[in-house]
């Protein structure tokens, strides 16, 4: 058979080396369009972006694949554009069963190691919303090292199976009045630091009452901020020494018209005007981690009361300017990064901001001032 093979005609030969070709390609593309839907079949898990989640893609089909993924984490290249996971990296997942459309997982203690009560309510409605992401599932039972978990999740009762709108329901806004701080002015000096302070643009004009308070202490922090000194929100001699003879604050970078710098290394905020610094905000950015992301955006989404969906946290005034990430009201607002990539406003100033950064506004975010 072979030397009969051998002695084909030449052109025989590639008739048949054709024929073979085709059927090849035939059969290749059969393989294919049987094989397409689980080589192509992406799950999406819950990761999270400033203070929001964002919905990311990956390979699998099954509520084991999508869970898999997302203890995984974000790959570098998602971790470089500010999305993170606060899912503790190297938990285990012990077991994934879905019976009517209630799905059990079961993982590792890790799951419950120490946090916050914010990042650990966060880390349940990444686990939860990513699990009844799936038609097959509406409910998740969940279990930690093999039993229910009482009590680990603050705000979140795991003894029945819980839903999207059990880590999603809204809690009351937070209250809004302040406590008074002192701010270590003398009473017969108060008035003359505030007027400077907001001659500097570190106080809000309408603010220079001569009674002190926190919103004075805000301003002297800003300034501290600013200057370079110890942040403890107190007017001490050092800090008004330097106040006296402090010259206006000055952009960083260039641009016209109005537009906001936001100063990572100083936890200032700068609202500019035609090349003037009209206010120099103290503000709180994201927590190592979290960091908020460098570069130049704009002002894309605004909303009165903005509703944080992880961490179940109202957001008032918030100007949103890349992804989940938005200036916003907070009622903590400390001298470091804290925040999860948003860019915390006390709320004396939160209202001011986000009337002066309508839609399109520049906002440009420098890891360097200096």
């Amino acid at each position: 058979m072979r030397g009969r093979r051998d002695l084909l005609p030449v052109h025989g030969r590639a008739r048949r080396a054709a024929a073979l070709c085709v059927l090849a390609v035939a059969a290749a593309a059969l393989v294919g369009s049987v094989g397409a839907t689980p080589a192509a079949a992406k799950v999406k898990i819950a990761l999270l972006q400033g203070e929001q989640l964002v919905w990311v893609e990956r390979p699998g089909s099954t509520p084991r694949d999508a869970l898999r993924a997302l203890l995984r984490g974000p790959s570098s290249a998602e971790a470089k554009r500010g999305i993170a996971t606060l899912v503790p990296r190297a938990t285990p997942l012990r077991s994934v069963s879905v019976r009517g459309r209630v799905a059990t997982v079961d993982v590792g203690a890790r799951f419950a190691s120490d946090a916050v009560a914010e990042d650990l309510t966060a880390r349940v409605a990444q686990l939860v919303l990513t699990t009844t992401r799936f038609s097959t599932v509406r409910s998740v039972r969940l279990l930690v090292q093999g039993g229910t978990p009482l009590g680990l999740f603050p705000g979140i009762v795991a003894l029945y199976p819980l839903t999207a709108a059990n880590v999603l329901s809204p809690d009351e806004p937070p209250p809004t009045d302040v406590e008074p701080e002192p701010t270590g002015l003398r009473s017969g000096a108060t008035k003359a630091i505030e007027e400077r302070l907001a001659e500097l643009g570190f106080l809000a004009p309408g603010a220079v009452d001569g009674r002190g308070g926190p919103q004075t202490s805000s301003a002297v922090l800003a300034f501290q901020k600013w200057a370079g000194l110890p942040r403890d929100g107190v007017a001490g001699p050092e800090t008004l020494a330097r106040l006296e003879r402090a010259p206006h604050p000055t952009p960083v970078s260039g641009g016209g018209g109005r537009r906001v710098e936001v100063l990572l290394d100083r936890q200032l905020a700068l609202v500019i005007d035609g090349g003037r610094v009209v206010r120099a905000l103290h503000i709180s950015t994201g927590k190592p981690g979290f960091g908020t992301p460098p570069g130049s955006f704009r002002v894309i989404r605004k909303e009165v009361r903005s509703w944080s969906v992880p961490y179940r946290v109202w957001m008032p005034w918030a100007s949103y300017f890349v992804g989940g990430i938005a200036f916003h009201e907070y009622p903590d607002v400390p001298a470091t990064p804290a925040s999860h990539g948003c860019i915390r406003v006390p709320a004396w100033d939160a209202r001011w901001l986000y009337d002066q950064t309508p839609h399109g506004t520049p906002v440009t975010v420098l890891s360097s001032s200096r």
